[in-house]
């Protein structure tokens, strides 16, 4: 297999790699690929397929790092616990038994190394009636309290804190309590929190109009809100605590493949996930790093990769155990799964495209393009040999195929790290930066240092004090044509994240996690700009992170997307 550097071997040592029943690490990264590819190619043998080959194929993707499965995969395959999906949307009804009925399958996901999205919008208002007792109702904040608490005593498989992703409608009379369930607390460490907006609620925007709060316990008008109030509390909260995002409903339910089945409401907790109530995703990624041919992507290589990942992908939904029945049951019935990228900007400066520009976004769509119909095509190839996804006939797909989405953009945390390249489609954080988690990890980008070498101005005193700069821009000793290729997160302003988001976006089933990254100096003005572009631009969800917006900041990430980093990966909507 390829040479794993210092940094992966850390990442899969304190995360991966299986220990007896004295915590020694028993297992080598060779032997968790063989491991993983063994198992998944077992699949094969449900449906006539040749297994030996598929694991060959398998293991020569992922030790060449150029395909990784998300993380549950790569911890539970071939164990006991074999549950390989990585996201989870359960419901909350308006009664006790199932909010607690939630609150415990959430426990059996967290458990298996999943994260969980949930819709609170159902649940009645503070001080509402509730007629069993005579009492009056907490909320749904009040209850989100105790899911955030429990989450926190679980941890993902044993090796991770758990994560949720909490979306409220805009039009529930708790809204604003939900918007600012962060400010000034240290609550909610282990949520992602999503405002969802729907045409309703940008119809009496664009109107300069208040719009109904319901309740959604009696379905009648109690009140009214100011849709620019409420974006500018959004703003101004996010501004402080980096929640909360906002989801596009509408958006993200014009591309439901199975209306039939219900309506989008909710997504996993990084938000690229939208899924149906008991409804889970499997997810992949490709590294893009990988697949270029000097200066020039190796589009033959890329197809042939995304076939494969198509095919690993559903052979672990074929033999994922699942925690809950009821998720068994709808898994089964649309076998969502999510093929993503990582290394997006590696390729970028491989093919000498700077981040921040036009040409980066015309190829953005180009490449996800690209792979949207070749992962389409990988589908529908296995609906011939496995039959189609069950819920097909009455879905939106004018063709069977094998599963009702194919692609995602997560946000690649922790196999990025493993496969050794810049995180799912973000610009990189810097050319060399201590990531403080782990106990540190020393991150160095080997296209910059290959670079400084090849035009004879490397020094390891020039890496010295380019060490956690946010910008290498104003750096005399680098030329300006290698400072554009490696724009940094805050070098590349709102319009430059978001057109990438978008370009990507229109050519992915899911959702794509993103997050726009501003900086110190920002204002809560700049973030409620960038909350209306995202939705002049069509992506169904945002994120935006303000560079010190917590305490516990970690490299420009949110500290929940550090903490899951896997792919359930979690931040951004």
């Amino acid at each position: 297999m390829d040479s794993l550097d210092s940094v992966a071997e850390t990442v899969l040592r304190r995360r991966y790699l299986r220990r007896d029943e004295n915590g020694n690490v028993v297992e080598t990264p060779a032997g968790m690929f063989r491991r993983v590819a063994e198992t998944l190619a077992q699949a094969e043998g449900r449906f006539d397929g040749d297994v030996e080959a598929t694991g060959r194929t398998f293991y020569e993707a992922m030790t060449a790092l150029e395909f990784l499965p998300n993380s549950p995969t790569l911890m539970n395959a071939g164990t006991e616990l074999e549950q390989l999906a990585a996201c989870f949307v359960l419901p909350v009804e308006d009664s006790l038994e199932s909010i607690f009925t939630a609150l415990k399958q959430a426990a059996l996901v967290h458990q298996s190394g999943g994260g969980t999205g949930f819709s609170f919008s159902n649940l009645r208002p503070e001080g509402d009636v509730v007629k069993k007792t005579g009492g009056v109702a907490s909320g749904p904040v009040s209850f989100m309290r105790i899911f955030d608490a429990a989450t926190e005593q679980i941890k993902q498989g044993g090796r991770r804190r758990g994560a949720n992703m909490g979306v409220l409608d805009a039009s529930h009379p708790d809204v604003e309590m939900f918007v600012t369930a962060k400010e000034g607390t240290g609550a909610f460490r282990n949520f992602n929190l999503s405002v969802a907006t729907d045409a309703m609620f940008w119809e009496a925007y664009d109107a300069g109009e208040p719009y109904d709060l319901v309740n959604p316990r009696t379905d009648e008008v109690v009140g009214q809100a100011d849709p620019d109030d409420v974006l500018d509390l959004a703003a101004e909260t996010a501004w402080e605590t980096g929640d909360p995002g906002l989801l596009f409903l509408d958006t993200i339910n014009e591309h439901n493949p199975t209306p039939q089945l219900g309506r989008l409401e909710a997504t996993n907790p990084c938000g690229e996930v939208p899924l149906l109530p008991y409804e889970a995703c499997v997810l992949g990624s490709i590294n893009l790093a990988r697949h270029t041919d000097g200066e020039a992507v190796d589009w033959d290589k890329l197809r042939e990769t995304v076939h494969m990942g198509v095919r690993f992908l559903d052979n672990a939904i074929v033999l994922s155990d699942f925690p809950v029945s009821e998720i068994e049951e709808m898994m089964t019935a649309t076998r969502k799964l999510g093929l993503g990228v990582m290394g997006f900007h590696d390729m970028l400066v491989d093919l000498r495209i700077p981040y921040y520009s036009r040409e980066a976004v015309e190829f953005a769509g180009e490449l996800m393009s690209f792979i949207h119909d070749e992962s389409w095509a990988a589908s529908r190839q296995l609906a011939d040999e496995r039959g189609p996804f069950p819920a097909w006939e009455d879905s939106t797909r004018a063709e069977p195929m094998r599963n009702a989405t194919t692609t995602t953009i997560a946000p690649t945390g922790t196999i990025s790290l493993i496969a050794g390249c810049s995180a799912s489609i973000e610009p990189i954080y810097n050319v060399a930066y201590t990531k403080q988690v782990m106990g540190g990890l020393e991150i160095v980008n080997d296209r910059f240092v290959d670079l400084a070498k090849e035009r004879g101005f490397y020094a390891e005193e020039l890496m010295a004090e380019l060490h956690d700069r946010t910008s290498i821009q104003n750096v005399e000793e680098i030329p300006d044509d290698v400072k554009q290729l490696f724009h940094t997160a805050h070098d590349v302003p709102a319009d430059g994240h978001l057109r990438v988001q978008a370009a990507f976006q229109e050519h992915v089933d899911n959702a794509v996690s993103k997050t726009v990254n501003l900086p110190r100096s920002a204002s809560v003005e700049d973030v409620k700009d960038v909350f209306l572009t995202a939705r002049e631009f069509g992506v169904k969800g945002i994120t935006v992170f303000r560079s010190g917006a917590r305490s516990e900041q970690v490299l420009g990430e949110t500290p929940l997307q550090e903490e899951c980093a896997g792919e359930c990966d979690y931040i951004s909507p």
